[in-house]
């Protein structure tokens, strides 16, 4: 099982190669969605991603903004559910 920060590398890898955003632009504590850099269909893809690569599952309810605002925010959540 990968640790908190090899979660965060792996969001971020996807994140970067997804959007084409500049990688000094996605740092953990970056607001995705405020920033632009995700729209509702990068979330899509970003929820399908996390539930492959870390085998979880997100409910209807736990897809809020403050799950998956930013890396940080998206780490915890993956963390929270593996617990």
């Amino acid at each position: 099982m990968e640790n908190l920060v090899e979660v965060k590398n792996t969001i971020r890898q996807f994140i970067v190669e997804t959007t084409f955003a500049p990688a000094e632009q996605v740092k953990n504590e970056t607001l995705i969605f405020i920033d632009g850099i995700f729209d509702s269909m990068g979330f899509i893809s970003l929820i399908n991603f996390i539930e492959e690569k870390f085998a979880i599952k997100a409910q209807d309810s736990e897809l809020l903004e403050d799950n998956f605002e930013s890396i940080d925010a998206i780490a915890r959540f993956i963390e929270s559910k593996r617990n």
